[in-house]
């Protein structure tokens, strides 16, 4: 029976290699005649080995209503609010298919958080949109607790909140609402100080000032596109998961999604005149950086400026502070000693007539 099953075996092995045969002459066949094709026409070649597959399509404008997610090389020139680092696209657009819908229902349950949190970051000249680094810190739970120890909505590390005061026992601080934002805020207060740049600020927050400082000197270069990849994969992510919630909850981006470079190129293109300030008041005018709830009038009144000249100098006044940004003051360079020396005065008043809603001050 053995040697009947070994003839067997042999043809079988037979008819394969015949056919193993058949197509490999219909292989080579083939070859010869693209290599025919091919020295008939040159072009076909390079055709071949440069057809590259289709793109995908970019739906984010379609289902997210964005003007764009920018694509090529910073233009200073343009407005920061349309545009994004090409780096951070293809992250922030994977992010905004995954995280989209459930962060465009947080816009709504959301909000009694983010009033709070607008109110306590302006208070300590923190941009309102830095709130984002909450949803991607805790996704605004204030039960969240770390592998590492860190609690709340703000995930604070237990040595950060003695630091500033949180008891961590017997009710652990961190959790409410209205202490951690606080300490939040002196936190990115601190990190903006040292590393003057919002994205190191929010990568510095998430894995420490110290090794944000040793990605810094690594890459010899302050600049987050550049030193990215000396950070951890998580902390790296952080940072454009913040980006990405800052444009979905503002359906758009902002100089906290902007490196202090491409702030300070945007800042550099905006011209004086914008304002249709002449010429010569220019020259006679100084600019001071402020935050917190000044009101126009009381400024405008208290350097005894008339109103209507401090609302062209200073256009948007009123609303970019309320939305805890901070503002570019222009004032003629004879007020800049009296503004200095009244302006915690100015920011009282201010404040105390909002909280009783005064509507008409004089």
């Amino acid at each position: 029976m053995s040697s009947i099953h070994q003839i067997a075996n042999w043809l079988m092995l037979e008819k394969i290699a015949q056919c193993a045969c058949k197509m490999l002459k219909k292989n080579w066949v083939l070859l010869l005649l693209a290599i025919q094709l091919i020295s008939l026409n040159p072009t076909a070649a390079q055709t071949i080995s440069t057809q590259a597959p289709t793109a995908k399509k970019d739906n984010s404008k379609d289902k997210y209503g964005f003007t764009s997610l920018f694509k090529g090389s910073f233009n200073a020139s343009k407005s920061y609010a349309s545009q994004l680092n090409p780096r951070a696209v293809s992250f922030v657009q994977d992010y905004i298919k995954k995280q989209g819908k459930e962060l465009e229902k947080m816009k709504s349950w959301g909000k009694p958080y983010f009033d709070l949190y607008d109110i306590i970051l302006a208070q300590y000249g923190i941009p309102k949109e830095m709130k984002y680094l909450s949803v991607i810190e805790s996704h605004l739970q204030s039960g969240l607790v770390s592998w590492a120890g860190a609690v709340g909505p703000w995930q604070i590390m237990p040595y950060e909140a003695t630091r500033f005061g949180l008891s961590l026992a017997p009710k652990d601080e961190r959790t409410d609402y209205y202490k951690s934002t606080m300490v939040a805020a002196k936190i990115m207060k601190e990190l903006f100080t040292e590393f003057q740049d919002w994205l190191l600020v929010v990568a510095a927050y998430n894995g420490g000032a110290g090794r944000v400082r040793q990605c810094i000197r690594k890459a010899n270069s302050n600049n987050f596109w550049d030193l990215q990849y000396y950070l951890p994969e998580e902390t790296r992510n952080h940072v454009k998961k913040f980006i990405g919630t800052h444009y979905i909850m503002e359906g758009q981006g902002g100089f906290t999604t902007m490196t202090a470079q491409e702030v300070k190129l945007q800042k550099a293109n905006t011209p004086l005149e914008e304002n249709n300030i002449p010429k010569e008041l220019i020259e006679n005018s100084c600019v001071i950086e402020i935050s917190g709830r000044y009101n126009s009038i009381i400024v405008a009144n208290g350097l005894m400026m008339n109103i209507n000249q401090f609302n062209l100098w200073n256009p948007g006044f009123d609303k970019i502070l309320a939305e805890g940004k901070k503002f570019n003051l222009r004032i003629p360079l004879d007020k800049k000693a009296v503004f200095e020396s009244t302006k915690q005065q100015l920011l009282a008043t201010s404040v105390r007539a909002l909280l009783e809603g005064n509507r008409t001050i004089k």
